[in-house]
């Protein structure tokens, strides 16, 4: 799809149509503004999120920062171009102490958050919840594959903050990230039912010419007083895509009657927008009976006969809630 621009912004050959007004949940939109060398990606999530969060009954704030976390997770994980995963996990000494999204290329997400309820008191923002530590994203690209995994430190910011800071240190792209999840009520044939949107946006600045994407060195540290602090004019395009995806509201992200391709048509019409197929997410575990079985045979036997109870082995998966029952011999207990 390519927004109605100026004729002068797309050659003769673009196919141009009017954005879809049809909202399409739990998808990755990829989408392309030439005229600015940007390139991004939309996400929409509405069941699938909704199915992620409930499962474990989370309280409001920390089901909301984990929904943004499935939300970035989406938007960084959907790029991948083989059949991996992409981890994001953060381990740091807030109320919410842990969390862990993973998504299998190309479509299969599963979640979850580990809290100390005793301690969320009023806390609702990302930062404070998240408090100090690191956030790790780890792409694992198989068996015979070495993963790669960059970290970022956690100080108090979002996790939009630490995305940017991510991208800043170690991909060396200028990147800007929207987040938004939030709860939606609706009135059906049974009465109000409530249930949990996400959304978020991705945008990065990939000019051909690699110069036109340089960024101001990092913080010098320790450098004497007095030096020099090297800067770089940032280029005209990305000033425009920073201003344009800085006007997205929360509830643009999130609305469930505006569709992915009105939302970008409304930034980006004056350019010029293009979208590409779009791709489908769904909540679906990768736990199994087998993989249970195989996961306790692979403990030494005298830490397998501390695992009964009741004459049988229960395992549930922190992700799914779901419990694998076993009698002692099938879980090779002696």
């Amino acid at each position: 799809m390519t927004s109605q621009p100026s004729a002068s912004a797309i050659s003769p050959e673009t196919p141009v149509r009017a954005p879809s007004a049809v909202p399409v949940d739990d998808a990755v939109i990829p989408f392309e503004v030439s005229t600015l060398d940007l390139r991004g990606r939309l996400t929409r999530l509405g069941p699938a999120l909704d199915e992620l969060l409930v499962r474990h009954d989370y309280p409001v704030p920390v089901a909301k920062l984990l929904g943004e976390a499935i939300v970035l997770t989406t938007l960084l994980g959907s790029s991948l171009k083989f059949e991996g995963r992409f981890i994001l996990q953060t381990q740091t000494d807030g109320p919410v102490s842990f969390l862990i999204v993973d998504f299998r290329a190309p479509a299969r997400l599963r979640a979850y958050a580990r809290f100390d309820k005793t301690r969320l008191g009023d806390a609702m923002d990302s930062g404070a919840l998240l408090g100090r530590g690191h956030l790790a994203m780890t792409i694992d690209q198989g068996p015979d594959m070495s993963r790669y995994q960059g970290l970022v430190a956690l100080d108090g910011g979002s996790l939009e903050d630490a995305a940017h800071e991510y991208f800043l240190r170690s991909e060396q792209i200028p990147t800007r990230v929207r987040l938004a999840v939030g709860e939606e009520w609706r009135r059906d044939g049974n009465g109000p039912k409530r249930g949990w949107r996400g959304g978020g946006m991705l945008l990065q600045f990939l000019p051909k010419a690699s110069e036109r994407a340089r960024q101001a060195d990092l913080d010098p540290g320790d450098a004497p007083e007095g030096s020099a602090v090297h800067t770089v004019a940032e280029d005209d395009a990305w000033v425009e895509g920073q201003s344009l995806i800085a006007t997205v509201e929360d509830i643009e992200l999130i609305d469930p009657d505006l569709s992915g391709e009105r939302l970008l048509y409304r930034l980006f019409h004056e350019r010029g927008v293009r979208v590409f197929p779009s791709q489908a997410l769904q909540a679906q575990c990768s736990c199994s009976r087998d993989a249970v079985e195989a996961m306790l045979k692979s403990f030494v036997p005298q830490d397998r006969s501390g695992m009964v109870q009741d004459g049988k082995v229960a395992v549930t998966c922190e992700f799914c809630s779901s419990v694998y029952e076993f009698t002692p011999e099938e879980a090779g207990v002696e």
